[in-house]
Formats: C-alpha cells, sequence, structure tokens
C-alpha cells in the first residue's frame, strides 16, 4: 500500500499517456482485448508505443522483437541498480517481481531506497497501481479513440516526457551527478542523431553508469548527507 500511495502522482501521467497510445491503437484496429493482452504480457510503454506504430494485417514480427528488445535493453540497467533491495530472495520472487517494475515505480523505489526503507514488495505494489492506471489510461483511448482524434492537441502525447522530467528532478543529487548525467545525455543525443531506431537510450544509460562507476568516491559534497559514501564493493551511489 506505501508503494502504490507513492506512484500516485506519476500513475495520473500514465493515465494520460496510456490514453494516447489507446486511441493510437484504436486507429490500428485493436481490440480492447489485444490491448489487455498486450499491456499484461508486454507492460513497457515505450515498447508499446512501437508494436502499436508498427501494427498490421500482416505483422513484422522479426522486426517488432527486435525494436521493442532494443528499447528495453534498459531494464539491465534498471534491473542491476535494484540489486540491494532483491538480495537474498529467489528467483520465482524476482521473475514475478521484475515483470511490474516499470520506469516510474522503479524511480519512486530508488528514492525510498535513500532513505533505506525500500523493499521488493514497495516496488511491486506501485508495479501493481500502475499497471491498473496504464491499463484504464490504454482501455479509455482505446474505447474513445474517435472522441480525441487528435491526441496531441491537448498535449497528452507530452505527458510521457514531463513525468520522465519530474522523476529525474527528484533523482538529482547536485554536483556529484553532474558529470554522469552530462554524459549520458550527451552520448543519446549523439547516437540519437547518427544512428537509426532506439539505441540512444541504451547508450546514454550504459554510458552514464559507466561514467559514475568510474567516478571516484569523494566522501560526498557539502550539501549532501551520506550521498558519497561507499556502497557494497566500494562503488559510489549514483542517481542513474
Amino acid at each position: 500500500m506505501r508503494g502504490a500511495r507513492a506512484n500516485v502522482p506519476v500513475a495520473a501521467s500514465a493515465v494520460a499517456y496510456g490514453s494516447v497510445l489507446g486511441v493510437l491503437a484504436s486507429q490500428k484496429g485493436l481490440s480492447w482485448l489485444e490491448m489487455m493482452f498486450m499491456n499484461t504480457a508486454v507492460f513497457a510503454g515505450a515498447a508499446q508505443f512501437v508494436m502499436v506504430d508498427m501494427w498490421s494485417n500482416h505483422l513484422p514480427i522479426f522486426e517488432m522483437t527486435l525494436a521493442v528488445l532494443v528499447i528495453n535493453l534498459r531494464y539491465l540497467l534498471i534491473g542491476a541498480s535494484l540489486n540491494p533491495i532483491f538480495a537474498g530472495r529467489g528467483l520465482l520472487h524476482k521473475m514475478g517481481m521484475m515483470h511490474l517494475v516499470a520506469d516510474e515505480n522503479w524511480a519512486v523505489t530508488m528514492s525510498e531506497q535513500r532513505s533505506g526503507t525500500a523493499s521488493t514488495w514497495f516496488l511491486f505494489g506501485g508495479g501493481v497501481f500502475l499497471y491498473l492506471a496504464w491499463s484504464g489510461g490504454t482501455l479509455i483511448g482505446l474505447l474513445g479513440g474517435g472522441f480525441i482524434a487528435k491526441p496531441e492537441a491537448y498535449a497528452l502525447d507530452f505527458a510521457f516526457t514531463a513525468v520522465f522530467t519530474a522523476l529525474a528532478v527528484g533523482l538529482w543529487r547536485r554536483k556529484q551527478d553532474l558529470l554522469p548525467w552530462v554524459v549520458a545525455g550527451g552520448a543519446a543525443l549523439l547516437v540519437h542523431t547518427f544512428l537509426p531506431g532506439k539505441w540512444y537510450i541504451v547508450a546514454g544509460g550504459l554510458s552514464g553508469a559507466i561514467t559514475a562507476m568510474m567516478r571516484p568516491c569523494d566522501g560526498g559534497d557539502a550539501e549532501g548527507d551520506a550521498e558519497g559514501e561507499p556502497e557494497q564493493g566500494g562503488a559510489c551511489v549514483s542517481g542513474n
């Protein structure tokens, strides 16, 4: 319940951009049953947008699978960052919990982890709540697709960007995050310019994580609390 309550603000945004996906799915002719199956089996917003965009009478299964794989490679980094709260848990527990990990409840859980009160059940509660909000939003958009013909006219397509901007601000920890964030942003922009597809997501995430990993621990800055203290294995805590 604590995890669900903590995710209420981001869940509201999930309803908004979920409705945009529903409108697009309606224009592609998906049924509500197909939409719900996709929500349950995939449960990854960016990947679902790509799947719906590629949807046709003759589904390009291989191309669609490859595109989704590239987009979701970021979950390798997300999973690694959640290792502390999954320590000592069994494989089935990890598999069940990780299926409900989305970018939003991951970010909220990482913020909670800084106070030492995060757990896999906190993550799970946020995931269930987000799944319900996301599914509700997609169904609203799907069933009312003809009512909102141009969601961009109401800036609903910007909700996805807005929520992640807000989450990023919440994870910012002053000067110690500056270098990894700049490197991640620069790498993502560079790859986006020269490579097609969604490889910029992977490039930004990996370059930022590697930069943070290689950054020497400095004992924390004057404005932080214990943020520069070494974690397990001597690595510094990072907001990436």
